[in-house]
């Protein structure tokens, strides 16, 4: 070997080395946000930012540019952002130096889609750092590092503008062997959006896992003491607890939910540093791991961390990082503002004025962290501690709600302005109103929004915004004299879309106080449609109302004679225009000396079959062309009886003012008297374990309030008596169906008499709680677009098999069975099988014209489940000869003139079209052949 031949491999060898060097010891952790950019309703174009943390001390390895690739078939290179430009070495910054040998890279790039969708947006760099104890070990270095975000355009016209959640704390953490860690990713999303989370496996290419990858719980002794969680809520890691010293990383996917669905996942890789700790790590106080703030006041409180007692030679640093920092509009503050190491104590305010804007239904997630600045032999070696505080920001209640009485309604009016009712963007969306009988002055709990689950409803299905008087308003004309109404507020926020036409991600507020009022009993109350007997034809119904109350009424001005006109309509929801005089008026000069309900007794009606409503009409000053009022109106409770398999089902309604709180159910007994049964609240009940075929009968009877003071409570009522016969009309359970058929096997289908499916099923009595199965139905249709016909029934819990010929030189067809019990009830249809044919074609390659009665002909080989051909025969200058669609060919030899043709060899192209189960299909490859004739 040359000298020069020597030095040229050594540049080789010292060139390979450096390559390996620029890619080696490299990527501990990343992510990838998203956020759109301009008008979305019509721009495409995002911003994305690629944040990675790199090895600092594998400067050969540092990257000042990454490949981007964004989803849509396209990839960008894209330069780094942020650090010091080090004039000398390059014209791109260097990135930021942070603690534990680690370096912040950030890289940001635009694009312009295509369209809208879903896109995978990645970056895949050659290599992570070297040393991974849970990644590849012991070569982590030779495994990509791959960060990906799912990022969705949604409509903006229903969905509104998206931006993925960013990701605020450092992913690189140092943990302590046999000491438990903790972490939070800190994520932060403006859109308010819901964010859950959860481990993953990391990833080095699109769908590609990690490969050799444990969790790093997973190394050491897994079990309780080494232990690792995060809560899919708040995000918060746990490591409970590393026992070997080493490198680890871990991956988790953070999803974006918006209104239950959703829209974008960011997956970020992260990294542990676990260290045998010669000292302990700070300790961080908060006064608290949750609060709750009303927008507009100022949340402020003392965070301290302090080294342990013997330590106190070391320093301490506290910070804080959260999404309450990344508002521009009245951020949070952490004084004083510097992160130098102080002396122990360190003790410093979070205090954030908060405004309307800040509301969400989402908590925010601040991190404070405490470390110390331990060294050891010149390396920083500091611990850290992270403590999470989640502050929830919520809408003012509105105030001072005051409900008044109008003619036939109710006014509820508060206060305008409302304090959050002009926030910036249109997120103030309006009010709720909501109502209950009766006042519930439950405490306000600050956390605790919205009035769900309060016994109050809900009156506007939307948003409103009215205003009277200079004061919001709201009429509520569904009101039933007597009672006691209260109502609260909300006040909704929501963002909207850009054309302000959709609002998503609704927030409510507190509810506000009660606004009560009682509404005067001044008209009559129905208060009884009592089922006394049960016929077709002589039924009765006792019918009652309770007469207004005088003081209420104001006699002095709706003066007597007083007329109660009762009218009845047939069923329990008629409308006006059905209700007849019964002629039972009563007149009455006075209502001073009134003091029990007035009653009337219906007879010869159908109460067997039809329920009956009453109302009552009332009338002053003995003037019968107009009602002062009329009542609501009140049906008997009708009972329907459908009878099962060993069981009667009972339903019942009844339309009445009045709130029915509970329903006793009564059963006749042998001795023909009516037992209680239950008490129930709902207006259904099965009545099980009966015998079929004997009769049982009930009536039920209600309970109910209005809730009224002088109303006759409780208010109860009874309905028709009604009876049911049970009887078996459950359906056995099915069987369960195998078909066998011919292909596959020896079986030479040329025979008709071959051509047969075997079914086999199950016999249901064996494997299924009914075991009253007496028979089957076997059902067949020629292809699954048909309808099944039954083909047989087979009588015997036995029978369980059965053999069919479709016929036609056929196999195919679908199959079914049904089980048949001894009431007659007919199995549900579980497996339909189908079977298709398993066609045979094939051609010989020479015969023999001659006319001696053997091979004369050209015929295919037997064959089964053909349909037609198309062949086609050529001579040597490529002139068709013959042709012909008949599967059986039967060609003598001659072309189409019906000349002989000389002997010789022909070439043939031939279609085959297969009868296949649903139709005929041409076969998939094309027949290619010789054929040879032969005559001499």
């Amino acid at each position: 070997m040359t000298l020069m031949s020597k030095k040229i491999l050594l540049l080789v060898a010292l060139f390979s080395l450096s390559t390996f060097s620029l890619w080696a010891t490299h990527n501990r952790a990343g992510e990838i946000s998203i956020e759109q950019v301009g008008d979305c309703t019509s721009s495409l174009t995002v911003r994305a930012t690629i944040v990675t943390y790199s090895k600092a001390s594998s400067f050969m390895a540092d990257r000042d540019t990454l490949t981007i690739c964004w989803g849509d078939g396209t990839c960008s290179r894209i330069d780094r952002q942020n650090g010091p430009i080090i004039g000398s070495e390059g014209p791109f910054p260097q990135g930021e130096i942070i603690e534990n040998d680690t370096k912040r890279n950030i890289y940001v790039a635009t694009h312009t889609y295509p369209a809208r969708g879903t896109y995978a947006v990645s970056m895949t760099d050659p290599n992570r750092n070297g040393g991974i104890l849970n990644v590849n070990f012991p070569n982590s270095e030779m495994i990509r590092f791959h960060l990906q975000t799912v990022y969705t355009f949604p409509n903006p016209q229903f969905q509104g503008c998206n931006d993925t959640p960013v990701l605020l704390q450092p992913p690189v953490d140092i943990a302590c062997v046999g000491q438990p860690f903790t972490h939070n990713p800190n994520a932060f999303d403006r859109d308010g959006d819901s964010l859950s989370y959860e481990f993953v496996v990391p990833l080095d290419g699109v769908g590609s896992e990690v490969p050799n990858y444990d969790f790093p719980n997973e190394i050491g002794t897994p079990g309780p003491m080494n232990s690792l969680t995060i809560n899919p809520v708040t995000g918060d890691i746990l490591w409970d607890a590393p026992q070997r010293e080493g490198e680890y990383n871990l991956a988790m996917i953070i999803i974006e939910w918006r209104d239950g669905f959703p829209l974008d996942t960011i997956l970020r890789d992260m990294q542990i540093l676990v260290e045998n700790c010669q000292n302990l790590p700070p300790e961080v106080e908060v006064p608290f791991e949750e609060v709750c703030v009303i927008a507009g006041e100022v949340l402020e409180f003392e965070v301290s961390t302090t080294a342990p007692l013997e330590e106190m030679n070391q320093r301490v640093r506290l910070t804080a990082l959260g999404g309450p920092f990344e508002f521009e509009n009245s951020p949070a503050e952490f004084l004083p503002d510097e992160e130098e190491f102080q002396d122990d104590p360190n003790v410093k305010t979070f205090r954030w004025q908060t405004t309307c804007e800040h509301i969400s239904g989402q908590f925010y997630s601040v991190v404070f962290r405490g470390r110390d600045n331990f060294s050891r032999a010149g390396r920083d070696l500091g611990l850290a501690t992270l403590k999470t505080v989640r502050i929830k920001v919520v809408g003012p209640p509105p105030q001072n709600v005051v409900a008044e009485p109008v003619p036939g309604a109710i006014n509820v009016t508060w206060d305008l302005p409302y304090a959050c009712d002009m926030v910036a963007d249109n997120y103030f969306q309006g009010f709720t109103v909501w109502r209950r009988e009766g006042s519930n002055p439950f405490p306000i709990d600050t956390c605790d929004t919205g009035l769900e689950g309060r016994g109050y409803e809900r009156l506007t299905s939307f948003s409103i915004i009215q205003e009277q008087d200079g004061s919001y308003f709201y009429r509520d004309d569904e009101i039933i004299q007597g009672r006691t109404y209260c109502y609260r507020i909300l006040a909704e926020f929501a963002r909207t879309t850009p054309g302000g036409n959709f609002a998503y991600n609704f927030v409510e507020s507190l509810p506000s106080e009660e606004g009560c009022i009682r509404i005067k009993r001044d008209v009559p109350y129905m208060t009884k449609a009592d089922v006394i007997s049960t016929s077709p034809t002589d039924g009765i119904v006792e019918v009652c109302y309770a007469p207004p109350i005088p003081e209420n009424l104001d006699t002095n001005i709706n003066k007597g004679p007083y007329i109660f006109e009762l009218q009845r309509a047939e069923g329990s929801n008629p409308a006006d225009q059905d209700f007849q005089a019964l002629g039972f008026d009563t007149t009455l000069n006075s209502l001073s000396n009134i003091i029990a309900d007035i009653c009337y007794t219906d007879t010869g009606l159908n109460t067997e079959g039809t329920s009956y409503s009453y109302r009552v009409r009332f009338f002053t000053e003995g003037d019968r062309s107009e009602a002062f009022s009329n009542t609501d109106a009140a049906s008997t409770v009708f009972l329907n009886v459908n009878p099962t398999n060993q069981a009667n089902r009972l339903s019942w309604s009844a339309q009445v003012p009045w709130n029915n709180t509970s329903y006793t159910i009564f059963k006749e007994n042998d001795q023909g008297t009516f037992d209680s049964l239950t008490t129930t609240t709902s207006t259904s009940f099965t009545d099980p374990d009966l015998n079929n075929g004997q009769r049982y009968c009930y009536f039920i009877r209600s309970a109910g309030t209005y809730g009224v003071e002088n109303i006759t409570d409780p208010i109860i009522n009874r309905s028709q008596i009604a009876c049911g016969v049970p009887f078996d009309d459950d359906p056995p359970c099915p069987p369960i169906l195998d078909v066998e058929d011919i292909c596959g096997q020896d079986i030479d289908c040329t025979d008709p008499n071959n051509l047969i499916n075997r079914l086999f099923w199950d016999n249901p009595n064996l494997t299924c709680d009914a075991t009253d199965t007496r028979a089957y139905n076997v059902y067949y249709a020629p292809s699954p677009g048909e309808p099944l016909q039954v083909i047989a029934r087979l009588e015997g819990e036995n029978a369980t098999s059965f053999e069919h010929s479709p016929g036609d030189f056929s196999i195919a067809g679908c199959y079914a069975v049904a089980s048949i019990d001894t009431a007659g009830n007919v199995s549900a249809i579980v497996d339909t099988i189908c079977v298709d044919n398993c066609p045979q074609y094939s051609l010989p390659n020479t015969f023999t014209p001659n006319g001696d009665g053997s091979n004369d002909l050209f015929k295919p080989f037997p064959y089964c489940f053909i349909e037609s051909i198309e062949l086609i025969v050529y001579n040597r200058l490529g002139q068709v000869v013959f042709r012909t669609s008949d599967p059986d060919i039967n060609w003598d030899g001659k072309n189409q003139g019906g000349d002989d043709l000389a002997d010789g060899t022909y070439v043939y192209t031939c279609k085959v079209f297969e009868q296949r189960v649903d139709g005929s299909f041409e076969q998939e490859e094309l027949l290619r052949g010789f054929i040879t004739i032969l005559r001499n």
